[in-house]
């Protein structure tokens, strides 16, 4: 590959429609990185790219092509067969993608997991558990390691041992925030974290926006966990729907701001779910390519609640009448907190089914 010709053009910042016309006008890469600024210009680039092009900084690239030393670091170009096949059907795809870690992590079955960088406890708790659900059956887990609902995302997936792919709002040598550093180096141990922005670039406020079309345009779905109704949630979502991608929320309280940006998704269309099967009900059709199908190939895995005293005293306390949480405390002896995260795991297993009120029972 032409990694430094292609480092030029990424650094230049040029797009998929501005390469194409530069080859019909030049007849190949080599050629239109060997043009004067003049020249660039006549073709049709913007003074600022045709300049970054003619003149580009050595040392930035230098220092792209000393990264790419390392094993775990590549460049997927446009037209490469590592090239993400579903970028190829959205508007404004990337030109070149910065990768560390696994490139075979863009090509698995994928779902974006999205929401409030400072959701509540549920929001969290509910991101983790659907994303290692959903992990544990296959499917990659996309999000843009932010504080909360991404980080959430994230770690539920590396905790079922699945992989997971974070797209970063700039260059890819740098972490933002600084405090999923460890996160980071996890995901790219066994995902990938991708960048379209070169090397240096700060996490600049428009970044943001930009990647989540990443996020959703590698995905065969989204899913909305909390949003307000003005967030970068929402934005990935109407993103993926003018991407032809399927679009999930969460519904909550009506008391709980967070819960309005879903709940205003779901009048406009979106799935409303409330079990990871409703997710994967939408999407099997899509992923046939997987070797199992999802659900089915859970029962063959040790549910997550096997072997495990407190699931056993829940269970015991657990009968096919609804009871209040409560209630169910009251007979298992165990706290509202710990029975906040194992209900809502026997749920997504199937196991237990929720009722309204906050009542719970075994399903028959």
């Amino acid at each position: 590959m032409q990694h430094r010709e292609w480092l030029l053009l990424a650094h230049a910042y040029i797009s998929i429609a501005e390469l194409a016309a530069l080859i019909e006008e030049f007849g190949s890469i080599d050629s239109i990185v060997s043009q004067s600024e003049s020249r660039l210009r006549t073709a049709g680039l913007s003074e600022k790219k045709a300049a970054a092009l003619a003149a580009p900084n050595e040392q930035a690239i230098s220092a792209a092509l000393e990264w790419l030393q390392s094993d775990t670091h590549s460049i997927v170009t446009y037209g490469n067969d590592d090239y993400p096949e579903l970028f190829s059907q959205i508007k404004g795809a990337p030109l070149l993608l910065f990768v560390n870690g696994s490139v075979d992590a863009l090509h698995l079955p994928s779902l974006a997991i999205v929401g409030s960088r400072n959701p509540s406890r549920g929001g969290t708790q509910n991101a983790f558990e659907f994303s290692r659900h959903l992990a544990r059956g296959g499917y990659a887990i996309v999000s843009g390691l932010a504080q909360g609902i991404d980080t959430a995302a994230h770690r539920g997936a590396l905790d079922a041992g699945g992989t997971t792919v974070a797209f970063l709002g700039h260059g890819i040598d740098r972490v933002y925030p600084a405090a999923n550093h460890e996160l980071a180096h996890q995901i790219a141990s066994t995902g990938a974290l991708v960048s379209e922005y070169p090397l240096g670039a700060a996490p600049e406020k428009h970044h943001f926006p930009e990647r989540n079309r990443l996020i959703s345009g590698l995905s065969m779905g989204t899913l909305v966990v909390e949003a307000a109704r003005r967030s970068g949630s929402l934005i990935t979502a109407r993103l993926a729907a003018e991407q032809g991608r399927e679009v999930f929320a969460i519904p909550g309280s009506i008391h709980n701001a967070l819960a309005r940006g879903c709940h205003e998704l779901i009048r406009q269309g979106a799935k409303l779910v409330e079990s990871a099967a409703d997710i994967h009900s939408e999407l099997a059709p899509l992923a046939d390519h997987l070797q199992k199908n999802v659900i089915d190939s859970m029962p063959d895995k040790a549910p997550l609640s096997d072997g495990d005293e407190d699931y056993v005293k829940l269970k015991n306390a657990l009968g096919f009448d609804p009871a209040t949480m409560d209630e169910i405390g009251a007979q298992s002896g165990l706290t509202i907190d710990q029975l906040s995260s194992m209900l809502l795991i026997l749920e997504l297993q199937g196991e237990i089914e929720a009722h309204s009120g906050g009542r719970y029972s075994l399903i028959a």
